[in-house]
């Protein structure tokens, strides 16, 4: 994307337009690039702040999804972010349950799509193998419903990333921080106002996963997305975005 990435101390983060705070969070080998069609759709109305998450640099007895949300609010308190609009695709989704539960009065509504947090299979039965590019050309591929949308772009910034020993190994410490992290006690105490956007055909948090969600947070609203994977937002952009702002909409008259 070209966009400018601001440095506030140990921050790195993308910050654009005006309005209501949209922040977004990305996932386990997720990037902001996963976020344009949000960002280049609503930096007219939203100020749009999206955070690199330093899940391949961080200290490594850090390396776990709640130490990735108690960077978040570390993120939050350094921007003075107030009342805003959580967004999280996979990972992203479940440090924004964690960050929802922990800190209520900072979330006005929270977005949730392909989101981990009660099941998920990021790499099936196995994790990353350093130096299989077939192998994690098709663990990319296994994300969407089209695989021609992992370009090999993005399976070489995937190929990167596990390639690296000290990155691979603190991707393999979320990942199995993020299995044990289940949150089903805890969603009923999510009170602002939830949307879950899904494809009907995501093989790494499936339809029931999103079903349970909606079963156990008390305010959900659940869309589906046809013929579309894991990660809504870059394989079916303008459905995605439509549905976005029906939501936001919708909080926006009820507020």
């Amino acid at each position: 994307m070209d966009y400018q990435i601001k440095e506030e101390g140990k921050f790195r983060y993308i910050e654009e337009g005006e309005g209501d705070t949209l922040m977004l969070l990305h996932g386990l080998f997720g990037a902001l690039s996963n976020f344009r069609y949000i960002l280049d759709s609503f930096k007219g109305n939203f100020r749009v702040v999206i955070p690199i998450l330093p899940i391949t640099e961080m200290d490594i007895h850090d390396a776990s999804v709640r130490g990735l949300e108690r960077y978040t609010h570390e993120f939050v308190q350094a921007l003075s972010l107030d009342k805003f609009i959580l967004l999280g695709n996979s990972l992203g989704g479940h440090i924004a349950q964690l960050y929802a539960l922990a800190h209520p009065e900072k979330v006005r509504a929270l977005i949730l799509t392909g989101s981990s947090g009660l099941f998920e299979s990021a790499m099936g039965s196995s994790f990353p193998k350093r130096g299989d590019y077939e192998f994690m050309k098709q663990r990319t591929e296994y994300t969407f419903y089209d695989p021609k949308t992992a370009t090999k772009e993005l399976v070489d910034e995937v190929f990167e990333m596990v390639n690296n020993r000290g990155k691979a190994f603190r991707i393999i410490s979320v990942a199995k921080s993020a299995m044990r992290e289940n949150l089903a006690t805890e969603l009923h105490n999510i009170k602002c106002p939830v949307c879950l956007i899904w494809g009907k055909n995501d093989n790494i948090t499936p339809p029931f996963v999103a079903e349970e969600f909606q079963r156990l947070i008390p305010h959900a609203d659940l869309f589906w997305m046809d013929k579309c994977g894991h990660a809504p937002m870059m394989e079916k952009p303008e459905e995605f975005n439509t549905l976005l702002e029906k939501f936001l909409n919708k909080i926006s008259v009820s507020a």
